[in-house]
């Protein structure tokens, strides 16, 4: 039995040793799957963790719209002044600086009692789609104005078809502010201390 049991030992020493080879020589086992799905696993985690954040942040770019859009669309200002006479679109980029295009009211119909229509609006509101289009612009933010300061806070007839038709023209529509200027004091309205007789 001692025999047995020596033998058995010798052959249970060399097995220790040739796994305890096979581990040192890992880059030559490297080639077979079952050493190579563990190392691959391994890998992945790690690698897997720092290229997708690599490449996660250069593909975000064309997915993300935030980075994009400055490049992709052009914005501009659609300046709508709407009174009870009259209504002005006036469209320019950005800065406001530079006009795009500019139409009114008046232009579109032949009497004035019509030139701040809501149809005037509507076709000055077409004209200046037409242009923009032209010129390369996606959207835009709208300022609606009225006369304000002294006169009438409220809008024209022609601010809500200028702006229906602004958002039916095919444009990216940003924010729509009122930019009414309102006095925080005020001057005398005119007409005198009676008052304008009707």
């Amino acid at each position: 039995m001692s025999g047995t049991e020596a033998g058995a030992g010798e052959p249970a020493a060399e097995e220790p040793t040739k796994e305890a080879a096979q581990p040192e020589a890992g880059a030559p086992d490297a080639g077979t799957p079952e050493a190579s799905a563990p190392e691959a696993g391994a890998a992945q985690p790690e690698a897997g963790t720092q290229p997708e954040a690599g490449t996660a942040q250069p593909e975000a770019p064309p997915e993300g719209t935030p980075e994009t859009t400055p490049a992709d669309e052009k914005l501009g200002i659609a300046h709508i002044y709407s009174s009870y006479n009259n209504t002005i679109i006036h469209m320019t980029d950005l800065t406001g600086a530079e006009t795009v295009s500019i139409s009114s009211g008046g232009v579109h119909v032949n009497a004035d009692r019509y030139e701040s229509s809501p149809f005037a609006a509507m076709k000055a509101a077409n004209k200046v789609i037409e242009s923009a289009r032209a010129k390369g612009f996606t959207g835009f933010h709208i300022r609606v104005r009225a006369v304000g300061g002294v006169g009438s806070r409220v809008p024209g007839p022609g601010a809500q078809a200028a702006i229906r038709a602004l958002a039916r023209g095919g444009f990216r529509i940003g924010r729509i502010d009122d930019v009414t200027p309102i006095p925080h004091d005020t001057t005398r309205k005119k007409g005198g201390k009676r008052g304008r007789r009707v």
